[in-house]
């Protein structure tokens, strides 16, 4: 069986610039409605499968949570669903908002 992988913020950046990868965010509604990556899935037990009907399971996929932690269980959730190139992004959300433009609902 595979396993997730680790991408930082920079290298997860360049791949969603490229429309290279799918953007998940775990976080909670709240937390992911005040903020998020611009074009990301809000990922929850509700639009799971919802999700799992609309993409492909060849396609990247990276994993946002607060901090980095979160997301490395769900990266592997999603790798155990049949998604072959799962990524759990370093640093999470509050490490993105840090360095990189995001939608925010002060905008």
């Amino acid at each position: 069986m595979s396993n997730f992988k680790h991408i930082n913020i920079v290298d997860a950046q360049k791949l969603i610039a490229d429309n290279s990868a799918i953007v998940v965010d775990i976080r909670d509604e709240q937390s992911f409605s005040a903020a998020h990556v611009e074009g990301s899935f809000h990922l929850t037990n509700g639009t799971l499968h919802s999700f799992t009907q609309q993409n492909d399971f060849d396609q990247t996929v990276l994993v946002f949570c607060y901090h980095g932690n979160s997301s490395q269980g769900a990266a592997q959730y999603l790798v155990e669903q049949g998604f072959d190139d799962v990524y759990s992004v370093d640093g999470g959300f509050e490490m993105w908002r840090k360095n990189f433009p995001f939608v925010s609902a002060d905008n």
